[in-house]
């Protein structure tokens, strides 16, 4: 599958929820991981796997929306039976539909339970300054992730003030995992049979995303992942968007988020590579300690 080209954009930076670098090539590229899995592995769970793939792109989308024709086609369903899930999601304020384009949006009772939830599972509040930091350290765009199940949700982006900027990432986007460098890194750093696990459970990636991401290639990159500490996505996802993401682990060792930058490729070059990453791990190193010492 060719690679997208012509995403790299100069700042400014585009407003919150905008599409603009996220559809490239025709192809969407945040489009989320899919709950086939959860249905065929737990009986009775179908309309609650599909109820929450839609969840997740209509919060994926946000302040633009998703137009009911283009979730169900992202997800997979029929067009009645996405409507039908989302007037039921509706009804209990999990979405919200704009009375003006009919697209469809978070709903309010979404807020109030991330709110409740944020206090066990957010650090974006300890995070906050040490993702600053790195961008002002290396100009770059620099990003907080953290793993959800077999995905990766952007947390928070700070931007670098290199004027040339890669909207590859933001906020609420999701990438599998082993995509872009922030999920390659999580996914180099769990037990080999999690990996092992991973794997069989989505033999799709190459074809969603590139022969670069079959098993053998993927594997690879996995081990020079970890014997070099730090991913490197040499431009997989979005020519001449370069990434480098470093794992933040949980207290009992587990690589739960992960810190990353980006930016063209002219800036992450053999001369500047080692740099970038010895800033971006200890930054990562800072941030692990940092949520040790504050875990309860």
């Amino acid at each position: 599958m060719p690679r997208p080209r012509g995403c790299l954009h100069p700042a400014p930076l585009p407003p919150s929820g905008s599409r603009r670098a996220l559809s490239c090539g025709g192809r969407v590229l945040n489009r989320p991981y899919d709950g086939h899995v959860a249905e065929k592995s737990v009986p009775g769970a179908q309309s609650i796997s599909r109820a929450a793939r839609l969840l997740r792109l209509v919060t994926s989308a946000g302040d633009d929306g998703l137009a009911v024709a283009e979730l169900a086609r992202r997800a997979e369903l029929t067009r009645p039976t996405a409507h039908r899930l989302l007037a039921a999601l509706r009804h209990e304020g999990l979405v919200d539909q704009d009375e003006r384009t009919s697209r469809w949006m978070p709903g309010p009772e979404l807020y109030l339970m991330g709110t409740v939830a944020a206090s066990r599972y957010d650090i974006t509040a300890m995070a906050r300054d040490i993702v600053r930091s790195l961008a002002v350290r290396t100009e770059e765009s620099a990003f907080l992730s953290v793993r959800r199940g077999d995905e990766t949700v952007c947390l928070l982006r700070e931007e670098g003030s290199f004027p040339i900027r890669s909207f590859v990432l933001s906020e609420g986007i999701r990438f599998p995992l082993g995509v872009a460098s922030a999920g390659l890194v999580m996914l180099a750093f769990l037990p080999p049979h999690d990996v092992d696990a991973y794997l069989e459970r989505h033999p799709d990636l190459p074809e969603r995303w590139g022969a670069a991401h079959g098993e053998p290639r993927l594997r690879a990159r996995l081990a020079e992942t970890k014997a070099r500490g730090y991913a490197v996505n040499p431009g997989l996802i979005v020519e001449g968007s370069y990434g480098l993401g470093a794992a933040v682990f949980t207290r009992e060792g587990h690589p739960q988020w992960a810190l990353s930058l980006t930016g063209v490729e002219f800036r992450f070059g053999p001369d500047r590579l080692p740099e970038l990453g010895r800033i971006l791990l200890a930054h990562a190193h800072q941030l692990t300690t940092r949520v040790s010492a504050t875990a309860r």
